[in-house]
């Protein structure tokens, strides 16, 4: 390296710089004779001549504050440090262009005595301008996350950032405003205090599956309001990378309150009409609805079928049937299914009389009077119910039933929307509640026909006779099952009972025609039961050929005070059942013959049984024993021991109880008739 006199600073040669990989540069005197510089310098600089000032040999430099540092330092033996200091030169090898090093002065004494000024620096021009480059790139994505986020509040309610693994780190005014979380609420994982409890373990869950997967975000849950309701949003995120490493999370919040409404009351309303469109009982379809209704809209559901009323102004108490009751899994079952009394001045009258809901909200628990319709207070205290909607069922103009829906607990209590949600599911179902009702008055007719076909049965001394007839369930149409009772002119009683095949009108013209037939050959003369049914059979051939019928004619005969007996005989029906007050029970399994309308002349046999003192003796038709799919010994086994069990009861009590406990498939009419013989 060419260098001037001296070539030392202090005992120290100034070539030890020369294989340095920083640029080192010693300037001498008042006028900063540049004495040496090394190779690395020299690559920053240019080849610069040695002696000369360095106001002269750098005086291509652009910078003349450059200069004044150097006697600075020789004047007052400061260091000084220069970072990322500009700089630009016209004769390096690339001209015009602003160069950077960053560099340090500090002051040293030379060989000869004299003052001087070590310089040491490093270019850091690729790294200022790889800093320029990245700011440009903050900058620009900075502008661009600007307008993005100002576009979105267009549509959404908020933006959000989070860091790398799902923290939030920025605040979000938007945010703030929607939920009226503070910063210090909201940020790391705080946000996820607002989000509703049902939805909060699904969010969670979601999210951190997300950020896992380093996937795109979209969920829909519902968040907290200032005003302490929740709405419905939908959340989109999605993960911003840079030079392959996750730098954050960016998205929106958008309110979808009134979508996500509207939507769900689509469904609930495809639900109600599909739910009841296949039902013929309106008991069913109320039933049906009522599920519908539990749990979307509230956690229970009672319906009220109201009587038929001439004038709606509802001025005298009246009865109504509670016929669904629904609740959701988990709560206290509502109370059973049963008819209640309702005053003039009750809210389901006002709602009959207004055709108008009627909606309470109350502290959990407390109704206050008036608003659990009758028989239900307990039940609204015991669950914690905090609201109730009572909603009308108009169908073909008329008010038939009344909706009670209830919300419990810590639930959002029913709202406006929700009781117009509920007006709207019925109103969805009108056209299947309207064909179920005109079922109900047609088979409501049909019912009375059949009750005036089937006659009271007679008083006899010393005898207790009971009768019941219950209508299927699912057929509009008379029956055919059918039962009388009738002294004869001997004194002795005759109990019969029948089923014709069928379940329409010509079914019914058949069993009254037997039914009268079967009367007027017992009254005709005594002679045994298979004897009478031999002189029916033949009188069946008047009828139509392809009718056929059971049956069964029994005559209880003795004295008041003395030993009694059946005689009886069975024309394809079930046994006739005996019950002794001791809850003994068997059947009557004698005088077993063929069906009415088939082998007309042939002979019937009769049979006798003993009837002890305080027994009871059953007939009754196949819908009282008959299951689908199960064997009919099944249902005659299960009517044994249901009989035995209530031996004791009264007789109007035993025949009422059968009907209710015992399932039964309500396809098919059920008829019974019961004696009872006086105790010893």
């Amino acid at each position: 390296m060419k260098d001037a006199e001296p070539r030392t600073t202090g005992n120290l040669p100034l070539d030890v710089f020369d294989p340095a990989p920083v640029g080192v540069a010693v300037f001498s005197g008042p006028d900063h004779r540049l004495i040496y510089m090394n190779y690395a310098y020299q690559e920053i600089v240019g080849e610069r001549p040695l002696g000369a000032p360095a106001r002269e040999i750098f005086g291509d430099i652009s910078q003349e504050g450059y200069f004044s540092l150097l006697e600075q330092v020789r004047e007052t033996g400061k260091t000084i440090s220069l970072k990322e200091l500009p700089f630009e030169y016209g004769d390096h090898p690339s001209p015009g262009r602003e160069r950077y090093a960053s560099a340090s002065l500090s002051k040293i004494t030379l060989a000869n005595g004299e003052d001087g000024v070590l310089l040491m620096a490093v270019e850091v021009t690729a790294g200022v301008e790889a800093a320029k480059v990245i700011g440009s790139v903050a900058e620009e994505r900075r502008r661009f996350l600007q307008r993005y986020q100002s576009l979105l509040q267009i549509e959404t309610q908020a933006t959000w950032v989070t860091g790398p693994t799902g923290e939030a780190n920025e605040l979000s005014l938007g945010w703030q405003r929607y939920t009226g979380q503070s910063w210090e609420e909201y940020r790391g994982h705080g946000w996820l205090n607002v989000v509703h409890p049902d939805d909060r373990k699904p969010t969670i869950d979601k999210w951190f599956d997300t950020v896992r997967r380093l996937a795109r975000w979209e969920h829909v849950f519902r968040l907290r309001t200032p005003d302490g309701a929740y709405r419905h949003v939908r959340v989109r995120g999605v993960p911003i990378v840079e030079n392959g490493e996750l730098v954050e999370w960016v998205g929106a919040v958008t309110d979808i309150e009134q979508e996500w409404a509207e939507q769900r009351h689509r469904q609930l309303l495809d639900q109600a009409a599909a739910a009841t469109a296949d039902l013929a009982d309106l008991n069913d379809v109320l039933t049906a609805l009522s599920k519908v209704i539990v749990p979307a809209v509230s956690d229970g559901c009672g319906i009220y079928l109201l009587p038929e009323m001439e004038d709606e102004s509802v001025t005298s108490p009246f009865i109504a049937e509670r016929v669904a009751n629904t609740v959701r899994d988990g709560l206290l079952t509502r109370p059973p299914l049963r008819t209640e009394r309702f005053e003039p001045d009750s809210d389901i009258a006002k709602v009959i009389r207004t055709r108008q809901p009627i909606r309470s909200t109350f502290p959990p628990g407390a109704p206050p009077p008036g608003a659990p319709p009758t028989g239900t207070e307990e039940w609204f205290a015991a669950v914690g119910a905090n609201s109730t909607a009572l909603v009308p069922v108009v169908v073909d103009g008329s008010v038939a039933a009344v909706v009670v829906a209830t919300v419990c607990g810590d639930r959002e209590p029913l709202t406006a929307a929700d009781v117009d949600l509920l007006a709207r599911m019925l109103d969805h179902a009108h056209a299947h509640l309207s064909n179920a009702m005109r079922f109900q008055r047609t088979q409501r007719v049909a019912l009375a026909l059949q009750n005036y076909l089937l006659p009271d049965p007679p008083r006899v001394p010393g005898l207790e006779i009971a009768a019941r007839y219950r209508a299927s369930a699912t057929a509009a149409e008379i029956g055919g099952d059918w039962y009388d009772s009738f002294v004869s002119p001997d004194g002795s009683t005759i109990l019969t009972i029948g089923d014709v095949a069928g379940h329409d009108l010509a079914a019914a013209v058949t069993m009254s025609q037997l039914r009268n037939m079967l009367r007027g050959l017992a009254m005709d003369r005594r002679e045994p039961p298979g004897d009478i049914l031999r002189r029916l059979n033949i009188a069946t051939e008047l009828l139509d050929d392809e009718d056929t019928a059971t049956c069964i004619l029994a005559r209880v005969e003795g004295q008041d005070e003395g030993a009694r007996w059946v005689r009886y005989s069975v024309a394809g029906h079930p046994p006739p059942l005996l019950v002794t007050p001791e809850g003994e029970a068997r059947y009557l399994e004698g005088a077993v013959n063929p069906m009415l309308g088939v082998a007309y002349d042939m002979p019937r046999t009769t049979a006798v049984a003993s009837l002890p003192p305080g027994s009871t003796l059953l007939l009754y038709t196949d819908g009282l024993v008959e299951m689908p799919g199960e064997h009919l010994d099944a249902g005659l086994e299960r009517l044994r021991l249901a009989a035995a069990s209530m031996a004791r009861e009264p007789l109007d009590v035993f025949c009422d109880l059968l009907l209710t406990r015992l399932p039964m498939a309500h396809k098919d009419d059920i008829a019974m008739i019961a004696v009872r013989l006086p105790g010893a």
